[in-house]
């Protein structure tokens, strides 16, 4: 490679700071320094113009955010940003729910009071001294007479203790039929429904195994194997994360529940999730302002595909029996609203993954190649996102059939159709989600690609645009081409 920090003329050898430097990729800049000016100082102007400074490497370091753009764009920028920000704000202040409704448990799935438990002994006894067949509590450890097992055969009779709760210590016998797919054992840690109406020796059961530990070391190595990894970007991700979960939780499901517009609600929401997460995780820069509006030009496609398709197949949104019960808790929620949240909501994460790639990629093009115009960022960058877009959508459509593969093996077992299943609401239903969403996803490549490549190429004459640290632009490329850290 040609060296683009020596002059032509000039042999081998440690140069002097004040040395003049051979112009490349067609810019100018100015060089020498004022009579009198220290070495110290003519290094840090040579550094500023990403020149090298006399040590044989010669490749320039920086810690800093990538070379801004100029204040014009960044104002043009922000009259879009700041203005939808705003309308955020006022939207969440507006919707806030301030909590979600109360209601009176139902005692079906999980509406229902639960209480952490032990089991404190377990002992094979015979299925028709216990009546098994019929006799046992109901619930989902236990078994009941919808088995249709015939007294007979060795079952568990497992003593269960109370932990939490007004009835802390108190004790319940569950029966665990031979052919159950969960079996007690002693010490094990478990979840007990509890149903006050009920006889009193009834009114317990076990429902599910307290997993609690399990997936709190789960969490804990994924958050270490994120800062490991992405050191202070990672702690950023995971401080996004968390918010995200926060205002999923304290916003966007209490205000569905409360009875605002799912729809609205989702927008909002999942603007505010954006918003915070890009700006926290990749700074507060041209760079992200721009992957922040591919992201919701995309998500505002994907909003208008959904609603005209949810409608037009007539997807009621009411399909399974979670979103029974919440009709019936709740037979105000609009249930196809809610339907088009859970697309935009599921959408948004893999958006931001891609608007971003791609945002990163045009910078980092024009950063090797300052002379490119915006068409040529633009043809680079998109042979980048189409293969981006082949990984995305491929992995959108498994991601969907993983979560619904028991629902395929029913219909693989019924021998239906590929047409009859296709065209059931509840397949119909993941195939909009899925279709819409990677529509938008698709869309977010050109559409992010070429807003970063006008923004990034109209900067091309103002090489020496102020930076948020000082007034002297950051290099684009060191003395041997290499990248600049980040």
């Amino acid at each position: 490679m040609t060296r683009m920090d020596q002059h032509p003329h000039q042999p081998p050898g440690p140069r002097r700071p004040d040395d003049s430097v051979q112009p490349s990729q067609g810019h100018r800049h100015r060089h020498g320094h004022a009579q009198g000016q220290s070495s110290a100082q003519a290094r840090a102007q040579a550094q500023a113009h990403g020149h090298d400074t006399g040590h044989g490497h010669g490749h320039s370091h920086s810690h800093g955010p990538a070379a801004p753009v100029s204040r014009h764009l960044r104002k043009v920028i922000a009259a879009i940003l700041v203005p939808f920000t705003a309308a955020v704000l006022v939207g969440l202040v507006v919707l806030w729910p301030g909590g979600a409704p109360s209601h009176k448990h139902s005692g079906v799935g999980f509406d229902r009071q639960t209480q952490q438990a032990t089991v404190t002994r377990v002992v094979e006894v015979s299925c028709a001294s216990v009546n098994a067949s019929g006799g046992a509590p109901a619930g989902d450890g236990a078994g009941d007479a919808s088995t249709g097992q015939k007294p007979g055969g060795t079952c568990k009779k497992a003593t269960v203790r109370v932990d939490t709760g007004k009835d802390k210590g108190r004790t319940f016998t569950e029966i665990v039929q031979p052919d159950q797919p969960r079996q007690l054992h002693q010490g094990e840690q478990v979840v007990a429904a509890y149903e006050p109406t009920a006889p009193k020796d009834l009114q317990y059961s076990v429902t599910d195994v307290n997993r609690e530990f399990p997936m709190t070391l789960l969490a804990g190595i994924f958050a270490l194997a994120v800062v490991v990894v992405g050191r202070i970007r990672g702690v950023m991700a995971l401080v996004a994360l968390a918010v995200s979960f926060l205002v999923l939780n304290q916003f966007i499901l209490p205000a569905i529940l409360q009875g605002s517009n799912p729809l609205l609600v989702a927008v909002i929401g999942s603007s505010a999730i954006m918003l915070i997460a890009l700006y926290m995780c990749h700074g507060l820069s041209a760079r992200t302002s721009v992957a922040v509006l591919g992201t919701l030009i995309s998500l505002t496609l994907i909003g208008l595909l959904g609603s005209v398709f949810i409608g037009w197949a007539a997807l009621t949104g009411n399909t399974d029996d979670s979103t029974g019960l919440i009709h019936g808790l709740y037979p105000k929620i609009d249930m196809s609203g809610l339907l088009l949240a859970g697309v935009i909501i599921g959408s948004l994460g893999v958006l931001d993954d891609v608007t971003v790639t791609q945002t990163s990629a045009v910078w980092e093009l024009h950063e090797a190649n300052p002379s490119m115009g915006p068409r040529g960022l633009y043809r680079a960058a998109i042979r980048i996102g189409r293969d981006h877009i082949a990984s995305v959508v491929n992995t959108l459509v498994l991601a969907y059939a993983g979560a619904a593969l028991p629902l395929l093996l029913l219909f693989s077992i019924a021998q239906s159709s590929v047409g009859a299943v296709a065209d059931s609401e509840l397949v119909a239903e993941e195939i909009v989600r899925t279709l819409v969403g990677s529509i938008g996803l698709v869309a977010s490549v050109p559409v992010t690609t070429a807003l970063a490549a006008l923004v990034v190429a109209a900067d091309r004459g103002a090489p020496e645009a102020e930076t948020s640290t000082g007034g002297h632009s950051l290099p684009t490329r060191g003395g041997r081409g290499r990248r600049r850290k980040r």
